[in-house]
């Protein structure tokens, strides 16, 4: 207790020392100039507020001003550039009973179902991020499943992989090449490049494809108004734990009619120390850059175009069997928008992607080279688009409507130099072949329908229904593969999913939702057609089944979220929310052990037998967070949050894989216009429910606290310091892999980085 006294006070002294300029508004009814409470008054740079019962906000903003984001219930948003004020400026917002944006930048918190909206304020975040994995981190509800430092994924709710809809701008998909994942879609954008993070939190939508656990949509930065010129960035960052050093640069020109954007990253990440001062082979150097162009034909007309590459080398993945040499990626998208017309079709949005990833892993550091020289090269292409009508056939209905197509292709293959058997060292070694993807391809080409329809000014009703036809097929299969399934011809499948929700807003202040989802999740490449590849967090082989049926999830869920002004001195406000959900699972797709199939590479080793994908009908989850804070002081505030999950496998009798542990987190911040401080305190409880089928093992709980500080000692000028687990606690999350074909470790998951200190230098023009 009293660290955190003393943390308070240092925090209000440093404070009084940051310079700042008083800016007063008034937010007004543009019909009938009544005033607005409780609208959300949200500056580019500074603290955001409310406004009063009259109208009314006062803002600390800088000498240079900033722009600033004004947004209420049932209105349309305004965005204007201010400046320092010594009189009162009067903003008036319209009626707009519905507004909803379309493919490029997805989601209204207030309208659309279930739905969170996360800045990525990087630069006050000080740590390095690894990956955009890193920057789910603190987020309530999600997870990291960690396999070294670079190969790292979002898990939400205990839902992964493709049971999240995870995209780039309302679409773009890029995805993996490798079958245990080196190379996840977190991989092949910068990190610094995403402005925010769009959540749909459950099936809740249909219409940003086939939707299970999910939709988490990543939005690269796009230039405002106030970015007109020329502009940039350049920045650089160090972390000691792994002398790992971050360098990035952006430029930009912007105009009313045209925008381009380019930016350019490098990350070169050494291994890292747990708590105890166990180096983990972890490190990995990647070049990433970027391109956009944009061009407004008219104020609600645009055509944007996005090229991207990333090239990771010499990444080393502690909890997988092979590390990788080399994986590349270009994604190129190109997106169109029509907005607010006139009439019944009110706009249009299209939207197409195509995406290359090539990989090469090796076995070249690991003890198994020494048996078997493997060299397994990859690749994967996966190509889209989209097209959206809206329509208005009322006033209080907006219609979303259209078609889209996802097509995924992977193919590869792996080479193996046998240099010793069980009878011992071979005097010419034997090569073989191996089909890693067998030259597999999954389509699925959807068609969708989703409405919104405003009952009153406080209730908005959103259904939807959609239909995905789904074509799989393998060109190229090994041959014991094809003679285990002798009907290998192209299978079609037809899934439906839904979704209905209601939003009610008994005030500015309290919002209320209930919703239900089905979605529906056809088996994925790895599912359908491995072929005796170790893909798991054990050492058995698995075996794909090209007829698995699709899974289904039925979720049901019910929200509030609030925020109380409070009278008393010093205290501003109190916020507040929570979610609870429960979802039933229909075909839930897990890998059996079959004792009829024997294993294929090195068969006297254990375990002999292998794992088939099957599914199981009863299966369900549950869970909840929950989250509340103050305000208080003008300029601190402090958070709670709590995220827990349970999950039953009730065919096997234990536990769905990969379900995290009860997590609790403490944030305590204090914010002025040139200086910032936060502490974060997390609480991670035990894991003992877990899958003992898929590997797991149960894990102890842990404590953690990061400290981070910021500057502006200059204009345009940003200094942050930060200590990451100032404790040095030795730890490893329950979504960790275990090591895996590594010298002197054991199969123990990976243990997180110990303690860890961190610098960041901005410079912006």
């Amino acid at each position: 207790m009293d660290f955190k006294y003393l943390l308070v006070s240092l925090l209000f002294s440093i404070g009084q020392f940051s310079m700042a300029q008083n800016f007063t508004g008034t937010v007004l009814d543009s019909q009938n100039n009544s005033p607005l409470p409780e609208a959300h008054v949200i500056p580019r740079q500074g603290k955001a507020t409310y406004t009063d019962a009259d109208g009314n906000f006062q803002l600390s903003i800088p000498e240079e001003g900033t722009t600033l984001t004004i947004s209420y219930m049932g209105y349309k948003p305004i965005e204007q550039f201010i400046g320092p004020s010594d009189t009162t400026t009067i903003f008036l917002l319209q009626e707009a009973p519905i507004e909803v944006n379309g493919v490029m930048v997805t989601g209204n918190a207030k309208i659309d179902p279930v739905f969170a909206v996360v800045t990525n304020d990087y630069v006050k975040k000080i740590v390095q991020p690894r990956n955009v994995a890193d920057l789910f981190n603190d987020l309530n509800g999600f997870s990291l499943i960690k396999r070294g430092n670079y190969a790292i994924d979002p898990s939400f709710r205990a839902s992964q992989y493709e049971q999240l809809n995870v995209q780039f701008d309302g679409g773009t998909k890029a995805m993996h090449a490798c079958p245990n994942r080196m190379d996840p879609i977190t991989t092949h954008v910068i990190p610094e490049e995403i402005e925010k993070i769009e959540i749909i939190k459950g099936p809740y939508t249909v219409r940003y494809g086939a939707t299970f656990g999910g939709i988490v949509n990543l939005v690269t930065q796009k230039p405002g108004i106030d970015d007109y010129g020329l502009s940039g960035s350049v920045q650089g960052g160090y972390e000691s734990n792994g002398n790992s050093l971050v360098s990035m640069a952006r430029i930009q020109q912007a105009t009313e009619k045209y925008d381009v954007v380019g930016n350019l990253g490098f990350r070169d990440f050494g291994n890292y120390e747990d708590g105890d001062g166990t180096e983990i082979p972890s490190s990995f150097r990647s070049l990433d850059y970027g391109l956009r162009l944009g061009y407004n034909f008219t104020e609600n007309q645009r055509l944007q175009a996005h090229w991207r590459q990333s090239y990771g080398r010499d990444v080393l993945h502690a909890g997988l069997p092979m590390d990788t040499e080399e994986d590349n990626s270009s994604i190129l998208s190109l997106d169109y928008s029509l907005q607010n017309q006139g009439g019944l079709l009110r706009g249009i949005n299209a939207k197409a992607y195509y995406s290359y990833v090539d990989h090469l892993m090796t076995n070249a550091q690991r003890p198994t080279f020494m048996m078997v020289d493997a060299v397994s090269a990859v690749d994967a292409v996966t190509a889209g688009g989209k097209v959206e009508l809206e329509l208005k056939p009322r006033k209080n209905l907006n219609l979303f409507t259209g078609v889209d197509l996802l097509h995924i292709a992977r193919d590869g293959q792996r080479t193996r130099l046998v240099k010793q058997n069980a009878m011992g060292p071979l005097d010419t070694p034997m090569e073989f072949t191996d089909k890693v993807w067998q030259n597999s391809y999954i389509d699925d080409f959807g068609v969708f329908l989703e409405g919104k329809y405003a009952i009153g000014p406080k209730t908005i009703v959103t259904a939807g229904l959609r239909y995905d036809g789904v074509v799989s097929e393998t060109k190229d299969p090994e041959a014991d593969f094809a003679a285990l399934y002798t009907d290998l011809d192209q299978r079609t499948e037809h899934n439906i999913s839904g979704t209905a929700s209601v939003k009610y807003a008994l005030s500015s202040q309290f919002l209320m939702e209930v919703a239900y989802g089905r979605g529906v999740r056809s088996a994925n490449m790895i599912e359908r057609f491995i072929n005796h590849f170790s893909v798991g967090q054990d050492s058995y082989e698995y075996v794909g089944n090209p007829n698995l049926d699709a899974e289904v999830n039925n979720q049901f869920e019910v929200g509030f979220k609030g925020k109380i002004p409070l009278e008393g001195k010093g205290w501003d406000q109190f916020t507040y929310g929570s979610s609870f959900y429960y979802s039933f699972y229909k075909n839930y797709i897990v890998a059996l052990i079959d004792p009829s199939q024997s294993r294929k590479f090195m068969p006297m080793q254990e375990p002999t037998s292998v794992k088939v994908f099957r599914n199981l009908n009863d299966a369900y989850k549950t869970g909840f967070e929950v989250n509340a804070g103050i305000d208080f002081l003008t300029d601190f505030n402090f958070t709670t949050e709590l995220s827990y999950v349970y999950a039953k496998n009730k065919d096997l009798g234990e536990s769905l894989p990969l379900v995290p542990p009860l997590t609790t987190r403490f944030k305590l911040g204090f914010e002025k216009e040139k200086f910032w401080a936060n502490a974060n305190y997390t609480l991670t409880s035990k894991q003992d429910h877990i899958a003992s089928s898929f590997g797991e093992t149960e894990t102890d709980g842990y404590n953690t606290l990061d400290i981070r500080l910021g500057v502006i000692p200059l204009k345009n000028i940003t200094i942050g310091v930060a200590a990451l687990n100032v404790f040095d606690t030795t730890y490893h999350n329950h979504l960790n892999f275990a090591f895996n074909n590594q010298a002197d470790f054991g199969s123990v998951p990976i243990n997180d980085p110990g303690r860890n200190l961190s610098a960041f230098v901005q410079y912006r023009f």
